[in-house]
């Protein structure tokens, strides 16, 4: 328990001193970059996670390219925009993108070939996922940070999550046993529809949390109420998604039959058992605020 707590207060304090720098530099292109590299570090440690879980399912050229590619997909995005964002540069974070996407697939196929003895196609199949968890949905984790709300969206990812899991445990504790029925039993039995129902609770007050936190000591300006009810939404929609996310991290450890993803983190497991919620969390963020940014929320 211990030892939970300290890795817990460790790792919320990393945070922190990484988003202050974001808060701290957001004119300056050092903001954006400095957390692209704590997701960066995240998806290579979650990465490797990932092809230790899968062990000899995957071969060591397989294993090697899918640790390469989680980084240059990242890089890809993370160094075009910044490019031409603050240097002028033509747009091309997308594109570069989609074409390191490909080319990795295509890399990853094309090891069929030149290991086929060593490989199959179950083995191409692990290490696209491996690619794909956690570092495609690490990608939408860095457009947030470089949207220009990106200060907000990271609050949601990362306050969200904690408020949504306090919530649903306290929830599941007090209210199992008078509503018992599970929410997905064969993936995770000890959590229940009331916890689920608790955590969405917490998210939307860890929404108006948020709302009153980045309008007075990030923003600084007056708080424009008439967003209040905007704040919630997105906060339930995020808790949603998180707890789903929690699940599929589940599902992913029972196929595989490991209990932890890994052991960095005292306590906790590996980078993935943390970062799990946040994993589902960003995608739904990106989604929420670019639709903001467009309808002029």
């Amino acid at each position: 328990m211990l030892k939970r707590l300290l890795t817990g207060i460790v790792y919320l304090a990393v945070l922190l001193a990484f988003y202050l720098a974001r808060v701290l530099l957001q004119d300056q292109f050092w903001g954006m970059l400095l957390f692209d590299l704590l997701i960066l570090l995240f998806a290579l440690c979650g990465t490797f996670e990932m092809v230790r879980a899968f062990q000899d399912r995957l071969c060591g050229l397989q294993k090697a390219l899918v640790m390469i590619f989680s980084a240059a997909l990242l890089l890809c995005y993370s160094l075009s925009d910044i490019a031409f964002k603050f240097f002028s540069a033509k747009d091309v974070a997308f594109p570069a993108v989609f074409a390191a996407t490909v080319g990795a697939a295509a890399v990853l196929l094309a090891v069929l070939v030149v290991r086929h003895e060593k490989t199959s196609l179950e083995s191409v199949g692990f290490s696209l996922l491996a690619l794909l968890y956690p570092s495609v949905f690490l990608l939408t984790l860095s457009a947030v940070n470089h949207m220009p709300l990106g200060a907000l969206g990271l609050l949601f990812v990362f306050a969200i999550c904690p408020f949504a899991d306090c919530f649903a445990f306290v929830f599941g504790v007090l209210f199992k046993k008078k509503l018992p029925r599970k929410m997905a039993p064969h993936v995770s039995p000890h959590k229940t529809v009331i916890g689920g129902i608790g955590g969405i609770l917490g998210g939307a007050l860890g929404a108006v949390c948020i709302f009153f936190a980045y309008y007075g000591l990030v923003a600084r300006t007056d708080f424009p109420y008439q967003n209040l009810a905007w704040f919630v939404l997105l906060g339930v929609i995020v808790s949603v998604f998180a707890e789903f996310g929690d699940l599929v991290e589940s599902a992913l450890k029972r196929k595989i039959g490991i209990k932890d993803m890994g052991k960095i983190l005292p306590g906790h497991g590996g980078v993935l058992d943390r970062i799990d919620s946040a994993l589902y969390a960003s995608p739904a963020v990106a989604l929420v605020l670019w639709l903001g940014l467009m309808t002029g929320i």
